[in-house]
């Protein structure tokens, strides 16, 4: 028994699709070539039955050889076996390259979107990434599958061809001439339907996007009274997506008519040929019957060969969209020869000016709530900054290393399917009090006492069955339970409140208690609570000390506050 997905799926070949599929090809040759010898047994055997048929008529019609007759009806009974055999086994293999394939591509693109971390959704859109794993890997592994039939087709089309050569000179040209023919009508259709299909896969790419951006912003949406503009231009791109699909669709169905009408055209030529052949007495009957079950035979492969083209022609597409993952990199690297950081140290952000010391609650108020976020992403290494913890820079450590020490939680944060206990604590490390503990802590315990199976209870996608005031709370306790060295919370409460905003900030500072945090945020209930407050102007630290020392000092630091306040 194979087992799927892999532990590793190798690093990929990113020059171009033809090498990032001929990778995936060379990663799974076995169960390629497994499948390659089983269908080509399989319809080389398909092949042979009509020889077969045609031997046994002229056995028993023409010389009335019973003992010839019982010989060749063996011999089609052991070809019906090796077929019905070679055929299950080609199927298996078949089955497994296309989900080797098609899991070997979203292994490595996920395990890149990881690596490229917060870089990912800055340069590709969400419903493309999206529409790669819902598309494009099932292409991917549709251009391995039919390697089995597809390699088939071509030894069964030149076996039949040599046969029918050797019967008949005649017979055996118009099939060596008619296949190449048929083949480059079929082809002169893959360009226009490659093009479209491209079109139709970026405008897909899109459109899903914008859906995805009208359900997470639906509730602001409703608020501003955009919802109609929205929904009103996602009709107007679906329909223009549904018209490259109908472009797109014109091609596939007239390529699928073609694949129907030139066997079938010549089907009837070759029998028509056998025949006055037959008549001539140029060939036996039983020879005719050959022949005419070979034409009939072609048809399988000949539409193989013409599916073949357009799922390679899909897989080329295909790879060509997952590539566009696979070559982007991360902005944030680590360096060659790194340094490793100090367990404990005040970290320093030297463009704004921001020290954090050890084991103390720092908030972070902003006039402008971007740059506390600029700031908040410089400190966790998201963005590039000039930043360093005990004197030795984030740059020159590896990203591992900074990500172990200090801990960036924003409201862009997602709760993901699965039990509520592993939602909160991933690694499994953490016992029942202290999960207990982290809810206490952000105030999250009527959420679980309001679920009937507890930390056993099972979160659907995102969270949806949770308010968002419920979402970021879990997402608090969330971070409070990986117990970072520095933690980072950006606007933590923004969605609580007062009242629960009140009892998080009471409680943060001693569930931290010699541990570092910042929290960013302009809300007077945290600011009461902070051990130090650092007030940021223009990106700059203008004044720093305790909030109502900074009240009565400060008046643009009170006009923030006051702002947040009124808000």
């Amino acid at each position: 028994m194979r087992s799927l997905p892999l532990a590793d799926p190798g690093t990929p070949d990113t020059r171009s699709a033809v090498r990032y599929l001929w990778w995936l090809a060379s990663h799974q040759s076995r169960t390629i070539g497994l499948g390659m010898f089983y269908g080509i047994t399989w319809m080389l055997v398909g092949a042979l039955i009509p020889m077969v048929i045609g031997k046994a008529i002229d056995a028993g019609i023409t010389t009335k050889d019973t003992s010839a007759l019982a010989r060749w009806a063996g011999a089609f009974m052991l070809l019906g076996l090796v077929q019905a055999a070679s055929g299950i086994m080609r199927h298996r293999n078949a089955v497994f390259n296309w989900m080797s394939a098609n899991f070997r591509t979203v292994q490595a693109v996920v395990r890149h979107a990881n690596r490229l971390g917060a870089t990912l959704p800055k340069r590709m859109a969400t419903g493309e990434v999206v529409a790669i794993g819902a598309a494009d890997t099932s292409h991917i592994g549709n251009a391995l599958d039919i390697t089995a039939r597809g390699s088939a087709a071509i030894v069964s089309l030149i076996t039949v061809t040599v046969i029918l050569l050797t019967a008949s000179v005649k017979l055996g040209l118009v099939v060596l001439l008619g296949v190449p023919v048929q083949m480059a009508v079929v082809s002169l259709l893959i360009k226009p339907l490659h093009r479209r299909q491209q079109a139709y896969r970026d405008q897909q790419g899109a459109l899903t996007g914008r859906a995805v951006d009208i359900v997470a912003g639906l509730r602001v949406l409703r608020g501003i009274g955009g919802e109609q503009v929205f929904a009103e231009r996602y009709r107007t791109q679906s329909q223009q997506l549904r018209e490259a699909g109908v472009r797109a669709a014109r091609i596939d169905s007239l390529l699928e008519s073609i694949q129907v009408l030139m066997p079938g055209l010549f089907l009837a030529l070759v029998t028509w040929l056998g025949a006055r052949l037959a008549v001539a007495g140029e060939i036996q009957p039983g020879e005719l019957a050959s022949f005419y079950g070979y034409a009939a035979f072609l048809v399988m492969p000949m539409r193989t060969l013409a599916e073949m083209l357009e799922k390679m022609t899909r897989g080329h597409v295909s790879a060509g969209r997952v590539l566009q993952v696979l070559r982007l990199e991360p902005e944030i690297t680590s360096p060659a020869s790194p340094l490793p950081l100090p367990e404990h140290g005040t970290l320093v952000d030297v463009k704004s000016g921001l020290a954090l010391r050890p084991g103390v609650l720092t908030v972070l108020a902003a006039d402008r709530p971007e740059d506390a976020i600029e700031i908040a992403d410089r400190l966790g290494r998201y963005a590039e900054g000039e930043v360093t913890l005990g004197g030795v820079p984030l740059s020159a450590a590896t990203r591992d290393d900074v990500r172990a020490r200090i801990l960036v939680a924003d409201n862009n944060a997602r709760l993901f399917s699965g039990p509520l206990r592993e939602e909160l604590d991933p690694t499994g490390t953490a016992g029942d009090e202290q999960i207990m503990a982290a809810l206490g802590t952000a105030s999250a315990e009527e959420v679980l006492d309001a679920l009937p199976d507890g930390l056993d209870a099972f979160v659907a996608e995102r969270g949806r069955e949770f308010s968002g005031g419920q979402q970021q709370r879990l997402r608090l306790a969330r971070a409070l339970l990986a117990d970072p060295p520095i933690l980072i919370l950006v606007e933590p409460t923004s969605a609580v409140d007062a009242h629960t905003e009140a009892r998080i900030a009471r409680r943060l500072g001693p569930a931290r208690q010699g541990r570092t945090t910042l929290v960013a945020g302009t809300s007077p209930l945290l600011l009461d609570q902070a051990d130090h407050v650092a007030f940021v102007e223009d990106g700059k630290v203008v004044a720093e000390g305790a909030h109502r020392e900074l009240l009565a000092a400060e008046p643009r630091y009170r006009a923030v506050v006051t702002r947040s306040v009124d808000a």
